[in-house]
């Protein structure tokens, strides 16, 4: 790149539990400025369906409005929460309700092991959440399912909803993984009909239900499961699968512990979060615009390829033929880091994970400042 002024595009994920991505970019662009003050540097702070998905819309939607409720979190305690309503437009005359799990049933609710309970958490408040948007009337509904807690495969939220999960003794079974041994019939027809323009799933994977690629299998052990309690996850949601309709091997079926797949029984339909979020804060055109783009977000591994933000960007990018960077929390031996064309890890530059966590914004400056550096 040459020294004159440049277009740098930053559009970044949050660092999980850490920093969100609005403050992610700012300050990027805060160390990026302090070496190349010329350059036009633009803020798209991204989400894939996770974490800051409402925040996204929020502030790339002129006239969306928070509505607060109190949601039964996923470990029984209430939690105050919040979804968003989006203003009428003509394809929507009546709103569109954006709603994500991990403000209502989110693992950073259930703080770090060992309070975290890999068998009983469950996303009852998802479902409370979206029942209250439904009540308002909406044309549409956009579901963020990332983040999740649970791997109940979206048993609470289909009970929140008016499905009706029994025993052989025609009971209801009790919350989370534990209870779906319990399953031997399901009831959806309580359920409230989708709304007019149907309901979208913003998914950040685009795992199947069940087996070695599975919602237990892979994300169990971030929800502090053992060997063990993966086996006993995988068996609970194969006693759902022969109970809901749908096919479990369908992709995204296991995101959020397999509520990609309970939302599949109810009508839904699944879609790349990353892509949704791109296209609402118009990502595809400020890249194919820009000089240079950084993209980042807090744990990039091999996971990362399974619809998460940074290889989002960075396809775009090459399709643009636009150089791309990565700024990541911390990048494992397994990451596709050759999508980029630099990459930082702020363990890296912070000398260990624990101080980068304890003060990210620092050091995401100081990336911002290696990254120009370089140019």
């Amino acid at each position: 790149m040459s020294s004159d002024p440049a277009l740098v595009v930053i559009a970044m994920d949050s660092f999980k539990g850490s920093i969100t991505a609005a403050d992610a970019v700012t300050a990027v662009r805060e160390g990026w400025l302090a070496i190349r003050r010329a350059d036009d540097v633009r803020l798209l702070p991204m989400a894939d369906g996770g974490e800051g998905t409402l925040d996204a819309f929020e502030a790339s939607v002129p006239g969306a409005v928070r509505q607060y409720l109190t949601v039964t979190g996923p470990d029984d305690r209430p939690v105050e929460s919040s979804w968003l309503l989006l203003p009428p437009t003509t394809d929507a005359p009546a709103g569109v309700a954006v709603v994500e799990l991990a403000s209502t049933s989110g693992i950073e609710m259930l703080g770090s092991p060992p309070t975290l309970r890999p068998l009983d958490a469950h996303t009852r408040g998802f479902g409370e959440a979206i029942a209250d948007a439904l009540g308002r009337g909406v044309s549409r509904l956009v579901l963020g399912i990332g983040s999740s807690a649970s791997t109940d495969g979206g048993a609470g939220m289909l009970s929140a909803l008016g499905a009706r999960l029994r025993d052989r003794d025609g009971r209801p079974v009790p919350p989370g993984n534990r209870g779906l041994h319990r399953v031997r019939s399901a009831d959806l027809s309580g359920m409230p009909p989708l709304p007019p323009l149907g309901v979208t799933v913003l998914s950040d994977v685009g795992n199947p239900l069940l087996g070695s690629r599975g919602a237990a299998a892979v994300f169990g052990p971030q929800k502090g499961a053992t060997v063990a309690d993966i086996a006993f996850l995988e068996r609970g949601l194969a006693r759902l699968a022969e109970v809901l309709p749908g096919d479990p091997r369908t992709a995204g079926a296991g995101a959020a512990g397999g509520t990609g797949f309970a939302l599949l029984a109810w009508g839904a339909r699944l879609t790349s979060g990353a892509m949704s979020v791109a296209r609402l804060v118009g990502l595809p055109a400020a890249v194919a615009a820009a000089s240079v783009v950084i993209t980042g977000e807090g744990s990039f591994d091999g996971q990362s390829a399974e619809g998460k933000v940074p290889l989002y960007v960075a396809g775009l990018a090459a399709s643009a033929r636009v150089p791309v960077s990565l700024i990541a929390g911390r990048i494992s031996t397994d990451a596709p880091v050759e999508a980029f064309a630099s990459c930082v890890s702020l363990t890296e530059v912070a000398g260990s994970s624990a101080a980068s966590m304890a003060d990210p914004r620092r050091w995401l400056v100081a990336a911002g400042r290696r990254l120009a550096g370089a140019i």
